[in-house]
């Protein structure tokens, strides 16, 4: 199946996962933009590399694969750019990108320093320098357990949480958002790579990419009631975040179907994959759709049978929120393995 791409369409989303996944439908060309949103009839494109080499023991992964994984994943999610020069295509020499982890839970379901070290050689493949490259997330002891090192300040690339970065005094008031901001973005990026976990989550149902923006504001607490709707895709839609995002990477390696945020070990499993896009939501529509089968695998009920269902996520694709789509039909998935 390698190399192949399909649309996700409901009646065939019981043949997504078993060891690898499984994706059947009709075949899209490969050369449509991942840009293009539900403004349009064309698909947004989603990339899924897997690999079964990708563990080094314990939490570790192989450096080497992931990149390979990555390199995968860029090449295929924007086909016109061979290479390294994805990277160019996308940033700047002259932008400052902002990259969001989602580090809450620790080790065991964060992402890798692997995978962020290989996303920033990609950017300084840019010619981005290290300076201009931001690690951030809400607290420094989130960083520091998932594996990261705090740097405040040059040289070397910026790791640091908000709890160090500060929040920018100015209240953004924004539809259903009153919040202060990460001076991270308000201050410092022109870009913004989402680089979240894969995983489900006790009140908003997934915590995917539109999700993990809660940890650029100072009260996210206020924003889960009616999981999550609509204050996932309100603030996900506030210029200053909608405008500068550019890439979603998630770190699949370790995936979630219940009991999130926090990590559960019982409810976690090996999924081995990056999952890329350009638009935010048709990547947390496939991502809930994983976690769904899982959970549909060991027996459990529907998020929506639980009152959990994340239905902010079509929310961000209507003609009010625009930020991308949620039908089936327009979402293209590419399916990769690396050996």
């Amino acid at each position: 199946m390698e190399g192949q791409t399909f649309h996700l369409s409901p009646v065939k989303r019981r043949q997504f996962l078993k060891g690898g996944l499984l994706f059947a439908g009709q075949f899209l060309l490969d050369s449509l933009d991942p840009f293009k949103t539900s403004a349009s009839s064309h698909s947004s494109r989603v990339v899924i590399v897997q690999s079964d080499s990708i563990r080094a023991g314990g939490l570790k992964i192989h450096k080497q694969i992931v990149r390979e994984m990555l390199e995968t994943a860029m090449q295929n999610l924007f086909p016109g750019s061979p290479g390294k020069t994805v990277w160019k295509t996308l940033f700047s020499p002259k932008d400052v990108v902002a990259v969001k982890l989602n580090c809450l839970a620790g080790k065991g379901l964060s992402p890798h320093p692997e995978l962020v070290e290989a996303i920033v050689a990609g950017l300084k493949s840019a010619g981005i320098p290290e300076r201009h490259i931001i690690l951030f997330d809400r607290l420094n002891e989130d960083l520091k357990r998932a594996g990261f090192k705090i740097n405040r300040r040059p040289p070397g690339v910026i790791c640091l949480g908000n709890d160090s970065a500060g929040y920018d005094p100015e209240l953004i008031v924004y539809r259903s958002i009153g919040s202060l901001m990460s001076r991270v973005l308000t201050n410092y990026a022109t870009a913004i790579i989402n680089v979240p976990v894969l995983k489900d989550h006790g009140i908003v149902g997934f915590s995917g990419g539109m999700k993990n923006f809660f940890g650029v504001i100072h009260n996210p607490n206020k924003y889960h009631l009616n999981v999550g709707d609509p204050y996932v895709p309100d603030l996900s839609s506030y210029p200053l975040i909608k405008n500068k995002l550019r890439l979603i990477i998630f770190d699949a390696v370790n995936a979630q179907y219940d009991g999130g945020p926090p990590y559960i070990p019982r409810f976690a499993w090996p999924f081995n994959g990056l999952i890329a896009a350009a638009d935010p939501v048709a990547v947390d529509y496939v991502g809930w759709q994983i976690i769904e089968e899982k959970r549909h695998e060991k027996g459990l009920p529907p998020l929506k049978a639980v009152n959990r269902e994340p239905k902010y996520i079509f929310t961000a694709a209507d003609s009010r929120h625009r930020l991308g789509t949620a039908n089936p039909d327009q979402i293209q998935i590419i399916y990769k393995k690396v050996s």
